[in-house]
């Protein structure tokens, strides 16, 4: 298999080869190939949260549906979708410490929208930011989090889910690098530009 050959463009996460393993279509050696594959499953997990389905507040954050929209999405592709990750990457926290940030994060979210804390937008995109500062999968955190951020706006807020700029942000492009450069300020909690970006 040449998959572990392939090339990351900025911004992506490396797999370990245990992660690699993973993998449940094994005629698949390019990048364009996997990226095909993954963007089928993904399009039946956005039908199946944004088009098919009504979900309540209570429903959407807890655990589980955040498991199982990381599941949705990948089952298809990889044996580990729906499973946090348990090998160091260069971005998130420390693997043992996820359960706890997630349940942090899903109180922090509650909390926001039950004080109306930030504007309906802000909230969805901080909680979109923080599920990828956690890191929760071996892969897939950024396509999840937008599709989560997706999720509230839909049926947290009642309002159009984002636009993400219209463009495959997986493939390296400059409207990519203005989605990087939106999320490193969200990291200083300048959220301006994501929000931004995210209605383009």
């Amino acid at each position: 298999m040449g998959l572990d050959k392939m090339k990351l463009i900025k911004g992506q996460t490396a797999l370990s080869e245990e992660e690699m393993e993973g993998l449940l279509i094994p005629t698949i050696t390019t990048r364009e190939e996997l990226d095909e594959f993954e963007q089928l499953n993904i399009q039946k997990a956005v039908e199946w949260y944004l088009i098919n389905r009504k979900f309540k507040t209570d429903k959407i954050l807890t655990e589980a549906f955040i498991i199982g929209v990381h599941k949705k999405m990948l089952s298809d592709v990889w044996s580990w979708a729906g499973k946090y990750r348990t090998s160091e990457k260069t971005i998130g926290i420390t693997w043992y410490q996820i359960p706890i940030k997630l349940r942090q994060l899903l109180d922090d979210c509650k909390f926001w929208i039950d004080n109306k804390t930030y504007s309906d937008e802000e909230i969805a995109i901080r909680f979109k930011h923080e599920l990828v500062a956690i890191h929760l999968f071996p892969n897939g955190n950024g396509r999840h989090s937008r599709l989560m951020g997706d999720v509230v706006m839909k049926h947290i807020f009642n309002k159009p889910k984002f636009t993400w700029g219209y463009k495959n942000l997986v493939n390296k492009s400059e409207i990519r690098e203005t989605y990087i450069n939106a999320l490193k300020k969200g990291d200083d909690k300048n959220f301006k530009d994501l929000i931004s970006f995210a209605q383009s």
